[in-house]
């Protein structure tokens, strides 16, 4: 078993996202609303970094937030779930579009077994 986690930056794929995990037998995932490093830092106006400017080029400055999504998975539905989300975001690949990883887990209570 695998918890997968998705940063999504494309905020407007995770509706489609999540009615391809349904049709395709995917049940539970828990959605946060997220804030990355450089949103932060450029919100503070006690930083006072030179990069900053330069990394600006490389993130959307409008966008403000991303959602987080993770849910646990079977080894077997791991190549599945990220083939679902690559395609519905056009591409993990392409910038500002988001990321996907994954841990194994070890341990879980209270997981409702699949029917």
């Amino acid at each position: 078993m695998q918890v997968l986690f998705l940063v999504l930056n494309k905020e407007e794929c995770l509706e489609p996202i999540l009615e391809a995990m349904l049709e395709q037998g995917f049940r539970g995932a828990t959605i946060l609303e997220s804030t990355g490093m450089m949103r932060v830092l450029d919100g503070d106006d006690n930083v006072d970094l030179p990069m900053i400017g330069l990394l600006r080029h490389f993130y959307s400055p409008e966008r403000k937030t991303s959602k987080t999504m993770f849910t646990l998975i079977d080894d077997a539905d791991h190549d599945k779930l990220v083939k679902i989300i690559d395609e519905k975001v056009g591409g993990l690949d392409k910038p500002d579009t988001g990321i996907v990883f994954s841990m194994p887990v070890s341990y879980v209570k209270g997981m409702a077994k699949k029917k």
